[in-house]
């Protein structure tokens, strides 16, 4: 039997009231409704008859229709309905009690982190966890990289990474590469926003990127340890554009994974800015631009030099301890390092040290900067040890005032026991009278070659020869110098 609601019965054949019937109540609704149902004009002739019964709703009385089968008047209609909780009729609480609810969690959880020493007004409108349990979790994993509560709160929006999701796909990710755990500690404090990155989206195509660069595999992970920023470049930005200015002035193609290596911090350095002016002004200075190119290749942190704070000071510097002017681009490409360093305290320690050895004319110490500008950053005790022996030793020069040094401060960076000691008995037991460029300035075949001569000619009594630029620019040989060493200064230490 099919049964059909509608507005209203047309033309009832038959109605019948049946007060037996259980009442339908509904405690929520106060809406009264009539349920009607339609039947075919013909239907009471063959279906039986239509019973109408009344529904109390809420105390209201509205009225129903129902078909009862001829074939089965045993059967009474029921109609029940079951009754209600008023909160069931809302399994979810409002969108006002969530936000309420969200701001409270979000309350502990910045109580939390005050307590820890942690100051949160940063964190407001990052996705944070709703629990404390949760933010300690991730404080604990950071605390168990190294991480202080300083370093959070140098960067407090770390705490919006999860440890699952962010930190250690990252950290594996950077192991696998051969960065060491040692320094992740380091590398966090100095990019903590390496744990915001995507390994495949964000980290993967800067590695590749750096390859193809001709950075060995290999000094990858060393490059990312001393300059873990350049995780954050874009791969066509400042990278691309310096390294090819580098080539542009002379830098060889062949050099540039070397010189990465070296100095990574190139790679974050825009040309306008930084790269483009510290060239030009060397090359102001008097230094060819291919010689600036070949000492960005041997040691390319002089980029790193500030050319405002550093550079242009130092060279006045130098001026003002009597160098001359025409010595600087001489002074620079045989030192590079001396444009970089605090250069002024130095030069009065230096100078003052000297002075107590010989009786130095201010110019004269000038002079003695222009033939070696090394002295600047020698030991004073190796600087002692060596004068002392000079005035305490019976060396072969005593008769000539010690001023040779000015000539040949050079004297200072040879080996006391190795070289300059055992020398100078040799040239005694012959009776030379020699300077000490003579003495030292040479191979130790070439010394014994001079000692077969029965005297000296004056045109080797001459002092060392002064620096020629342009062996900064004689052609390479076939053997590149891109193998990533250090550099190292330990002897003028």
């Amino acid at each position: 039997m099919k049964i059909r609601s509608c507005v209203g019965i047309t033309k009832p054949s038959l109605l019948l009231v049946h007060s037996e019937l259980p009442a339908l109540t509904f405690h929520k609704t106060k809406l009264t409704w009539t349920s009607t149902l339609r039947f075919p004009s013909n239907y009471e002739r063959t279906s039986g008859s239509v019973t109408r019964f009344h529904c109390n709703v809420a105390g209201r009385t509205g009225a129903s229709t129902s078909v009862s089968s001829s074939s089965s008047k045993s059967n009474t209609v029921h109609l029940s309905r079951k009754q209600v909780k008023p909160s069931s009729l809302y399994s979810r609480p409002s969108l006002s009690n969530m936000k309420k609810e969200r701001i409270a969690n979000r309350a502990k959880v910045y109580e939390f982190l005050r307590v820890l020493g942690i100051i949160p007004d940063e964190l407001d409108g990052l996705e944070l966890p709703v629990t404390v349990e949760v933010m300690q979790e991730r404080i604990d994993f950071l605390h168990n990289l190294g991480l202080t509560i300083e370093d959070i709160n140098n960067y407090p929006l770390v705490l919006g990474c999860s440890v699952k999701k962010n930190m250690i796909p990252v950290l594996d990710y950077l192991g696998k590469l051969g960065v060491r755990k040692s320094t992740f500690t380091e590398f966090l404090r100095r990019y903590p926003q390496v744990l915001h990155a995507s390994v495949v989206v964000d980290l993967a195509p800067v590695v590749k990127y750096l390859q193809g660069l001709d950075i060995k595999p290999n000094d990858i992970p060393r490059v990312l340890e001393k300059y873990p920023e350049v995780l954050g470049f874009k791969l066509e930005g400042t990278m691309s554009t310096s390294v090819a200015y580098l080539v542009g002035i002379g830098v060889s193609r062949r050099e540039v994974g070397g010189v990465l290596t070296k100095y990574p911090e190139i790679l974050g350095m825009r040309v306008g800015r930084v790269i483009k002016p510290f060239v030009e002004y060397l090359e102001g200075l008097g230094i060819p631009r291919l010689a600036i190119a070949r000492l960005i290749e041997k040691r390319p942190h002089i980029l790193g030099f500030g050319l405002e704070e550093r550079v242009k000071p130092n060279l006045a510097s130098l001026l003002e301890f009597n160098v001359r002017k025409a010595s600087l681009p001489s002074i620079v490409a045989q030192y590079p390092e001396i444009i970089g360093i605090d250069l002024k305290p130095k030069l009065l320690g230096q100078r003052s040290l000297i002075q107590s050895i010989i009786d130095l004319e201010p110019e004269d110490f000038g002079t003695v900067v222009e033939k070696m500008p090394q002295i600047v950053s020698l030991s004073n005790t190796s600087m002692v040890k060596h004068a002392d022996f000079l005035k305490g030793c019976g060396f072969s020069l005593q008769q000539r005032p010690l001023d040779d040094l000015v000539a040949f401060p050079a004297f200072f960076t040879y080996g006391l026991e190795s070289t300059i000691k055992p020398r100078d008995k040799i040239v005694a037991k012959k009776g030379f009278k020699c300077s000490l460029s003579w003495l030292l300035n040479c191979s130790d075949e070439k010394f014994k070659d001079r000692l077969n001569y029965d005297t000296i000619e004056m045109e080797e009594m001459e002092t060392m020869p002064s620096f020629d630029m342009n062996s900064l620019m004689e052609p390479r040989s076939d053997e590149s110098d891109s193998d990533y060493e250090e550099d190292s200064d330990d002897e003028y230490a």
